[in-house]
């Protein structure tokens, strides 16, 4: 139907035009609505506020210097602060829950301590999934540990340490720390496959631990580096061989016990970032690139060898299926060697 006094084309021609005007409006209103949905999925904008790195275990250890050093270097890079919130307690365990019920929005994240892949063996029941619950997102330090002995005792390699242990069963012992720590795995794994009778001692730290083999209370240790690489400079202990299956570029005259006769030898501490299930995976590849970039820093690896942590990284997926192979490695030998949570 025409509009009075006015052409049949004109009117179209506005209609036409107005009709055009409000598909572009709508279209601009969709765009935006899908931009304001898509966009914290993407990362866009991320983080434009302060990021959690919950750390469950006291001040001071290695998974809160590695957890501070790499903080401090996102926050430096990204402009925006890096709290570590230190939740110590029941093996960890208290920390890596609060970060499993967290929001999984990238700024709850967390750097579980050593006993994290062994606390699936040790309790029956845990408020979480070691795997389900959380998106790995690197890992950042490898932790191996130096094998010391008394000078007292008649061994100056690993080789000579088996031999004696076999000679007298039952009569060397070696201190641990405990539960699922890793320098408990380290001797029972080194029993396990010297095929040796050595009596485990508890002990509720590595440094009473150090002490007492100092005074020849046990014979040997599975220790930090750190924690004993002094005693060893000063005479007071002998080291004999790394637990890694490379030698530490800082003693680099050490042999891995898998070179020094155990071949296949190996217990390695490590910390990896972690984030809880269902962050966006934009937010998790921005964090892993990030903290790769960091870990390649010269004043990053400098600071982390003065405390015997070697850098790591790699991808999520990487910590992913090595997270899995530690939790399936570490359940046999729980189980086989009776270990139980302390």
């Amino acid at each position: 139907m025409d509009i009075p006094g006015k052409s049949p084309s004109s009117a179209r021609a506005k209609a036409f035009m107005m009709n055009r005007t409000v598909r572009r409006g709508l279209l601009s209103l969709i765009a935006l609505g899908f931009g304001v949905v898509a966009g914290p999925t993407h990362g866009q904008g991320y983080p434009n506020k302060s990021i959690r790195i919950v750390v469950p275990a006291a001040p001071g250890g290695g998974t809160d210097y590695t957890a501070r050093l790499i903080g401090q270097k996102l926050s430096e890079a990204w402009g925006q602060p890096i709290i570590v919130d230190n939740r110590g307690g029941a093996a960890g365990n208290i920390g890596v829950d609060i970060v499993a019920k967290s929001s999984p929005d990238g700024y709850t994240l967390l750097v579980p301590i050593t006993s994290f892949p062994t606390n699936p063996s040790l309790y029956s029941k845990l408020p979480f999934d070691t795997i389900k619950d959380f998106a790995p997102i690197s890992r950042l330090v490898l932790v191996p540990l130096l094998l010391v002995v008394n000078p007292s005792v008649p061994a100056t390699s690993v080789e000579e340490l088996i031999a004696l242990a076999k000679a007298k069963p039952g009569q060397l012992n070696f201190a641990n720390t405990g539960g699922g720590t890793t320098a408990r795995l380290a001797g029972e794994l080194f029993k396990k496959m010297a095929g040796v009778d050595i009596i485990s001692i508890t002990y509720k730290g590595g440094g009473p631990a150090v002490i007492d083999l100092i005074a020849g209370q046990v014979q040997m240790y599975f220790s930090t580096i750190p924690a004993a690489i002094q005693q060893v400079n000063a005479g007071k202990l002998r080291a004999l061989a790394v637990t890694s299956l490379k030698r530490v570029p800082e003693i680099p005259t050490i042999l891995t016990v898998a070179e020094a006769g155990l071949p296949g030898f190996e217990v390695v501490a490590w910390f990896g970032l972690f984030a809880p299930a269902g962050v966006p995976r934009p937010i998790i590849t921005k964090l892993n690139e990030e903290v790769v970039k960091v870990l390649k820093l010269p004043e990053t690896r400098k600071r982390l060898a003065g405390h015997g942590l070697i850098p790591a990284g790699g991808t999520p997926e990487e910590l992913g299926r090595f997270l899995k192979s530690e939790i399936d490695k570490w359940a046999k030998l729980i189980k086989e060697a009776g270990i139980q949570a302390q």
